[in-house]
């Protein structure tokens, strides 16, 4: 009879989601037990010292990994190398500059969400709780949650690691979801949607999770690598269980045709929530990605290149065209996303060596411009009659002459918008060069040539949003009128780290270039 050995954990290794775990649940129990008066400003210094902590201890960990430190982590179900850590560290500054934006107001002293998200749209319940001025400072432990989940998504060897990941990261934002402070029916529609279809995608990662158990008699991802070359007349059920598997994951990274929630989801959530989901989730997601092709499949590179030259084109093609075509800013920025998924792929679909850095900066590109769009969106506002503010302005037509009332935030919303087109000098630009330059050495250029296309294309509605903060009068119509709000602190710091990285990643991107061509090996 065997006796369980008990695995050895390197807690050392584990500490960046100690922390986060840690300030979660330090957040669970300020939520019950601090006062009211003092509740709020607890709960934000807590999110924002957890990812600002937890990214000073990979930073640590990346010296311990670059020295030789351990790789393998609690029996070989984690593993601690260069793309787990440089993933982590993107995860941890998007999450910082997310929760800042989450955590600000508007001066009016009204926050993103809603006073009572139990309460029914419209009921009397919800105007008690507005009068009575609730705050729901639970969607702060909420939000780190969901980052602890991310932070161990890329570091995940194991597929049930990795489903357990996904759901610690996935549950929290379907909440999240649902508690718009406005429009408080389309953020709950925007909710369920995402429920079902995200209930839907970890139906089929589980399915495929069993096919590949029932091929390798392992879960983990070194193991399906030795199975690929030792197992002989099973391809075909390998090859469908990481199909399977790579659903769940496309489905996070909103890559075509799995998108089919982004548009609602992008356009009905809270809008801080909508850019820290935007840039984090796609992050962690192909973070998990990258080490499930390049660990555990690398065997079947012949069979999933095909599909993933497949989902990059259509969600490049599909993402650029419904961009085009959308009134709502953040609809654009929603199938401008599912564009980006297309774009991110390009750097992989061939499994080259270079992939994985690339992949790396073009996610720490777009994540802090997508953080620092929404935030911008936050502060455009609708005004009524009487001059007091409202409701975001989203409609395209309420943007018309912003650049003039408001230059400066303008133009940091116009360099968030070069650097998606990928303009020179942004980081958004380098991130496209790399990806491209690592399909080519794949030979892939003909995804390329197609990518090259679809950006072209893309700059139009990205230079139609220019267009109309600078160059287009308001005009009169049956839309309230807008105007830009003060942002608070939190916001402008939030904005300006956002627009600094932007340049300076466009300008100097040497120097990050060169760590990540340092991290981008993977421990088999």
């Amino acid at each position: 009879m065997n006796s369980f050995v008990a695995p050895e954990i390197q807690w050392a290794a584990l500490s960046p989601i100690l922390v986060v775990v840690g300030a979660a649940i330090l957040g669970v129990v300020v939520a019950t037990f601090v006062p009211k008066t003092s509740r709020r400003t607890v709960q934000v210094f807590v999110a924002l010292a957890a990812p600002l902590v937890a990214l000073v201890l990979v930073a640590w960990r990346w010296s311990v990994v670059v020295g030789g430190g351990e790789s393998t982590l609690v029996a070989g179900q984690l593993a601690e190398d260069g793309p787990t850590l440089a993933i982590q560290m993107v995860l941890c500054l998007v999450a910082l500059v997310g929760f800042a934006v989450m955590a600000s107001r508007l001066p009016s002293g009204e926050e993103a969400f809603a006073p009572q998200g139990a309460a029914a749209p419209g009921s009397p319940y919800e105007e008690a709780a507005r009068k009575a001025g609730l705050e729901q400072t639970e969607v702060f432990p909420l939000a780190l949650f969901s980052l602890a989940g991310m932070l161990v998504f890329p570091m995940a060897n194991d597929l049930l690691v990795l489903f357990v990941a996904l759901e610690v990261l996935s549950l929290p934002l379907y909440v999240l979801t649902a508690l718009a402070r406005r429009r408080r029916v389309l953020s709950q529609e925007a909710s369920l949607k995402y429920f079902l279809l995200g209930a839907f995608s970890s139906a089929l990662f589980l399915f495929g999770v069993a096919l590949l158990y029932g091929f390798s008699g392992s879960l983990g991802y070194a193991d399906l690598g030795t199975a690929a070359e030792m197992t002989v007349g099973m391809d075909g059920m390998a090859v469908i269980g990481f199909l399977l598997v790579l659903v769940g994951l496309l489905f996070k990274v909103g890559a075509v045709p799995f998108h089919a929630w982004v548009p609602d989801v992008y356009q009905g959530a809270p809008t801080p929530v909508t850019g820290f989901m935007a840039a984090a989730t796609k992050t962690a997601a192909f973070g998990a990605i990258l080490r499930l092709l390049y660990v555990a499949a690398p065997g079947f590179g012949w069979d999933l290149e095909p599909v993933l030259w497949t989902v990059a084109i259509a969600s490049m093609l599909v993402g650029t065209v419904l961009a085009i075509v959308q009134t709502d800013i953040k609809r654009i920025l929603a199938y401008s996303s599912v564009a980006h998924a297309g774009f991110a792929l390009v750097a992989i679909a061939t499994l080259s060596p270079s992939g994985p850095s690339s992949l790396i900066f073009y996610l720490l590109a777009y994540g802090l411009a997508t953080v620092g769009a929404f935030a911008v969106i936050t502060l455009v506002r609708e005004r009524d009659a009487e001059g007091n503010v409202t409701g975001e302005a989203t409609h395209l037509s309420q943007w018309a002459g912003l650049g003039r009332r408001h230059p400066v935030l303008a133009g940091m919303m116009t360099l968030f918008l070069l650097s998606f087109t990928g303009i020179p000098l942004t980081a958004g630009f380098v991130g496209k060069f790399v990806a491209f330059v690592s399909a080519v050495e794949g030979g892939a250029w003909p995804l390329v040539v197609v990518a090259v296309v679809a950006s072209a294309a893309a700059a139009f509605f990205y230079v139609r949003i220019i267009v109309l903060m600078f160059f287009t009068e308001p005009e009169e119509s049956e839309r309230p009128g807008s105007d830009a709000v003060t942002p608070g602190a939190l916001t402008g710091v939030a904005l300006w780290v956002c627009a600094i990285a932007t340049v300076v990643l466009g300008v100097w991107p040497t120097p990050v270039l060169d760590l990540l061509a340092q991290a981008a090996k993977f421990v088999v």
